[in-house]
C-alpha cells in the first residue's frame, strides 16, 4: 500500500503539530460542544489542518506588501488566539473579530469586523510563521515562504 504523505508533507504536518510552548495560563479552555456550525475546536481544526497552505497570503498592492488572514478569520470560530511573526521577527498576536455565533454564519467577515490584513513595506516580507492557539487549548504552527504564498 502506497503512503498518501509525501517527505514534504510529512515534514510539514510533523512541524505543524510540533508548535514551541506558548503560555496560555491566561486562557480558558472551552466546552467542546459538537453543533454543526463549526464553533469548536474539535470543529475547525480538521478544517485549518487539511487547509494549512491557505492560512495566510501576500499581495503586492498599492506600493505596499499586504499580508492576509482572512482564511484563518473565516474559520476563527474554535480559535483563541492568533500570532503571526514576520521574517523570523517575534510573534505577535493579531486581533481577530468575534465570531457570529447566533448567525447562520458565524465565520463571515463583516464590514465593522476591520481588515483581515496587515500592510508591510513592498518586498518586505519573505516569510511568516502562524500559531494558532485553538479553544481547547491545542495549538497549531506553520511556517511560508513569500514564493509559496503570493497571490495575483
Amino acid at each position: 500500500m502506497s503512503s498518501i504523505f509525501t517527505p514534504i508533507a510529512l515534514a510539514a504536518a510533523i512541524y505543524s503539530t510540533a508548535a514551541e510552548a506558548q503560555d496560555t495560563t491566561s486562557l480558558t479552555a472551552e466546552p467542546q460542544i459538537v453543533t454543526g456550525k463549526f464553533l469548536t475546536a474539535t470543529e475547525v481544526k480538521p478544517v485549518l489542518n487539511a487547509t494549512q497552505a491557505n492560512w495566510v497570503a501576500v499581495r503586492e498592492y498599492d506600493g505596499q506588501d499586504l499580508v492576509y488572514v482572512t482564511h484563518l478569520w473565516a474559520w476563527r470560530c474554535g480559535l483563541l488566539q492568533m500570532e503571526v511573526a514576520i521574517n523570523e521577527g517575534e510573534y505577535e498576536i493579531w486581533d481577530m473579530p468575534k465570531c457570529h455565533a447566533d448567525e447562520g454564519s458565524p465565520g463571515a467577515i463583516k464590514s465593522g469586523d476591520g481588515a483581515p490584513y496587515r500592510s508591510f513595506e513592498l518586498g518586505s516580507v519573505q516569510n511568516i510563521k502562524v500559531r494558532l492557539v485553538y479553544d481547547d487549548l491545542t495549538t497549531a504552527e506553520a511556517a511560508f515562504e513569500r514564493a509559496a504564498i503570493m497571490t495575483p
